[in-house]
């Protein structure tokens, strides 16, 4: 067979097995070497619902999808250029992925009639079955090698076995041109400390694995995928999770206040709690509470006391959260709440990625409860998303929701570390002097942002009490009719002047026409590939992303209505776009949704623009 090697601009490579295989340690592993490579790439882990399913059913298997390029890369892929599939489960879940020139990997071992049966297979070709059969096929006995490649090294079987994925990986990098020394260096530093005995044993089979991929001579073709052409700077691949976590410590580093996060623990939002914990040495506070509603109450002292204040969740956890959301509101306390966005209703699919809180961050609390509402668009972005909605909160004396998406926590891409010089100061608005008659004086507003001041309790002269009653400007309870209706007004109008201080809708294309594509959070990189490849087509039409849902920008108005059509992509039933259609009914709106769990694909959007010119 000759042997080919690929110039390939970029290529999307599956990892997928039973949920004890490893695939998602084996995805990331092989997504930090290209990234420090110098690849663009954008990754999609894909976990199982169940905890921990029946071994080789098709409900338990984990995948991670990793798409590496030497241009821009802004999704994970629609499909991929090679499947690895370590039991007949993960190939019988995703052969529908594979692309007609796909490479399938397989594990022969793991073809066993009662794993096959398992899987659900009714006859004894698999790859027939599932019509693969033309793909290119590379049937390994991994299991076997990976046993001869540490049968010295005096471990048991169970633990050689665990070994597999670092054979397949090993694979996997010869194939795809990766170097090995980032995952060589990986396996001393994760195992020097408490396991050094499998150091040696997980690099020997790495080693034998890239060796035995470069000996096979069902590997036809390899693939150079060259280094991006990057602007200068320092990078390193990030979650969506990490950036939250980390912008919410810039926030904290350029307003001066300590940062607290009162959470409980909850799929996909998780890492956000158990990141900033690891960071106590830059006076971050982390508490682990009991339950939801205390994780959003102690969040909620923390802010009266002085603190940047936090709490992550997902959609359940955001339903318990909402009586103590007007709370914050009725008090006016900074708080950012970060909603990592899961399948629903309630547990619903909780390891699977939607846009459906959308309608519960509008309007789900009660009495006239607004606030700000910011929305992330991509792992590296979620960096200053958490960092802008934390400057809303302060600045801005408000709670704020900063909407994430498990796409985006769970997903990752290269990030350019910034420079904090480059990012502005955030000015809380304290309280410095007293009212005319000696008195601090909570509720009253500076006359052209409505803001009212912060008092750190403890500064003398300054005692004042805020609480879920409503009160007038000098703090006093209040039930007055007029009052109610006055501090209604003001906090509402407080939030919609949030929108002099926020970016103006940027319009990718002709400002005017016959079509808009419109999205918000994680739909951007599959809105910008599909917007991008029906102008190669020779049509035109234009895209305008939101990252800011409450207030809208302020020429939003203009923007939409310069279109005669404006089509709405979203991972709900049309949330987003009924909400338009209620601030802007002149404009023609219509709504694309999808509730599947999963990301859009590209081609999807491009069918649904090419539907609407």
């Amino acid at each position: 067979m000759q042997h080919k090697v690929i110039d390939a601009k970029d290529v999307v490579v599956r990892f997928a097995g039973d949920s004890g295989d490893g695939m998602q340690l084996t995805g990331t592993l092989f997504a930090n070497t290209s990234a420090i490579y110098g690849n663009e790439l954008s990754t999609f882990p894909d976990y199982p619902a169940e905890i921990r399913a029946p071994h080789g059913t098709v409900s338990g298997v984990s995948g991670f999808q990793v798409h590496i390029g030497s241009g821009d890369v802004t999704t994970p892929g629609d499909f991929c250029d090679m499947l690895v599939a370590m039991n007949p489960a993960a190939l019988k879940a995703n052969a529908k992925w594979c692309k007609r020139t796909a490479t399938i990997l397989v594990d022969e071992d793991s073809f066993t009639p009662a794993l096959m049966e398992k899987a659900g297979f009714k006859t004894a070709d698999p790859f027939a079955e599932l019509g693969v059969d033309d793909r290119n096929l590379i049937i390994a006995p991994i299991t076997t090698l990976t046993e001869e490649s540490l049968k010295e090294s005096g471990m048991d079987k169970k633990s050689i076995d665990k070994c597999k994925n670092m054979f397949t990986l090993g694979m996997a990098c010869f194939i795809f041109e990766r170097p090995l020394d980032y995952t060589l260096d990986y396996l001393e530093k994760k195992f020097a400390k408490k396991h050094p005995e499998v150091i040696t044993p997980n690099q020997k089979v790495l080693k034998d694995g890239y060796n035995y991929a470069a000996n096979l001579q069902m590997v036809a073709n390899t693939y150079h995928i060259a280094p991006a052409k990057l602007k200068k700077g320092t990078y390193r691949n990030i979650t969506g999770n990490q950036a939250t976590a980390w912008g919410l410590m810039a926030a904290s580093e350029k307003s001066g206040r300590p940062l607290f996060c009162g959470s409980y623990p909850i799929t996909p939002a998780t890492a956000i709690l158990e990141e900033l914990a690891i960071h106590k040495y830059l006076g971050v506070k982390t508490l682990q509470a009991e339950d939801e509603i205390a994780g959003i109450c102690t969040a909620i002292g923390a802010a009266f006391a002085g603190d940047l204040a936090v709490t992550t969740t997902s959609g359940p956890g955001l339903s318990l959260k909402s009586e103590a959301l007007g709370l914050a509101v009725m008090t006016e306390l900074p708080l950012v709440i970060v909603d990592v966005q899961r399948a629903g209703p309630s547990t619903g699919i909780p390891t699977k990625t939607e846009q459906t809180d959308l309608d519960q961050a509008l309007y789900g609390r009660n009495g006239e409860c607004p606030m700000p509402i910011v929305a992330a668009h991509s792992p590296a972005g979620c960096f200053d998303a958490a960092f802008n909605a934390a400057k809303i909160a302060l600045e801005h004396m408000t709670p704020v929701i900063l909407l994430s998406e498990g796409f985006l926590g769970n997903g990752s891409e290269p990030w350019r570390i910034p420079s904090m010089a480059d990012y502005p100061e955030i000015k809380p608005p304290f309280a410095t002097e007293l009212g005319e008659d000696g008195k601090f004086h909570p509720f009253e507003r500076d006359p052209e942002t409505l803001v009212r001041r912060w008092a750190i309790p403890g500064t003398k002269g300054f005692e004042h009490r805020v609480g879920g009653l409503e009160k007038n400007h000098m703090g006093v309870l209040s039930s007055d009719p007029a009052n109610h209706q006055l501090m209604v007004d003001e906090r509402a109008a407080k939030v919609q002047k949030v929108a002099d201080f926020i970016p103006e809708l940027e319009v990718d294309g002709p400002a005017k026409g016959r079509l808009l594509v419109v999205g918000w959070g994680g739909t951007f990189g599959h809105i910008l590939s599909a917007v991008n490849e029906v102008r190669q087509r020779g049509l035109e039409v234009s895209r305008a992303h939101f990252d800011y849902i409450v207030p809208v920008p302020r020429n939003t108005r203009e923007v939409l209505e310069s279109f005669d059509t404006v089509l709405v992509c979203e991972l709900n039933s049309g949330q987003f776009a009924r909400y338009l259609r209620g601030l802007f009914p002149k404009a023609n709106i219509v709504s694309f949704g999808k509730v599947q769990g999963q990301p859009f694909l590209v081609n999807e959007l491009v069918d649904a623009i090419n539907k609407e010119i």
